[in-house]
């Protein structure tokens, strides 16, 4: 518990998915006080002789019930202005979890409710702390790497479609793009995509060809959400 006569450590989740085609956010509904009954991002502190990575993925398990294995983790920013937590000053470092197909939560011990949000739907939601702002940020940030690198193809399974993958940057820019210059982009773009010998299931048209993820982390040139 932090007091006001300390500074404490946490870390904040934000666990992304795609679920119906939409950007989901995994919230917590909190069981106590401070913001009792308020949703939240998962998050906890810092246990002694514990990592900022243990500490992501421990709270993964136990409030997102998430394995090591199941995500793409990494570090957004770091929060700490006073004031945000009523309990004292606490330092939040933001973690950004990314994965495919995420099952449904099993709620944690400590908390009330857990359950997956379409982003668009949190407009008119307060949330605790300060996690509007960190959401909001994490958002930017995954946005921001879809263009410059190879991150779209965490929210995907192994094989699959270019119409897939441009799915998912229609949901994470939330536009629309032209298919066929993306598909162009994509298949140029070296590094990017893999192509399989072998097709999709057919939906009543022509057989779509599979692909997987290449092996390159950066895109060179750049996927704009300007479509440039």
């Amino acid at each position: 518990m932090a007091t006001s006569a300390e500074i404490h450590v946490a870390v904040d989740l934000i666990v992304l998915t795609l679920r119906d085609g939409a950007l989901n956010v995994l919230l917590i509904q909190r069981e106590d006080e401070p913001h009792r009954g308020a949703w939240a991002l998962p998050g906890g502190f810092v246990q002694l002789g514990e990592d900022l990575d243990g500490a992501a993925y421990r709270v993964l398990a136990d409030e997102a019930s998430l394995g090591s294995g199941a995500v793409h983790l990494e570090q957004v920013r770091t929060f700490g202005a006073p004031g945000r937590d009523p309990r004292g000053h606490v330092v939040s470092v933001a973690f950004m979890a990314l994965g495919a197909n995420l099952p449904d939560p099993r709620r944690g011990e400590d908390v009330a409710d857990a359950r997956w949000w379409a982003v668009e739907e949190l407009a008119d939601v307060t949330l605790a702390f300060d996690h509007a702002t960190v959401l909001e940020s994490a958002i930017e940030r995954a946005r921001s790497k879809l263009e410059y690198t190879t991150l779209a193809v965490t929210f995907l399974p192994e094989e699959f479609t270019v119409s897939q993958l441009r799915g998912v940057y229609e949901s994470v820019w939330g536009t629309t793009l032209d298919a066929g210059n993306f598909h162009r982009k994509a298949t140029r773009t070296e590094g990017f995509l893999e192509e399989l010998d072998r097709h999709a299931a057919p939906t009543g048209g022509r057989p779509a060809r599979l692909y997987r993820a290449g092996g390159g982390a950066s895109l060179l040139p750049p996927l704009l959400r300007s479509g440039d």
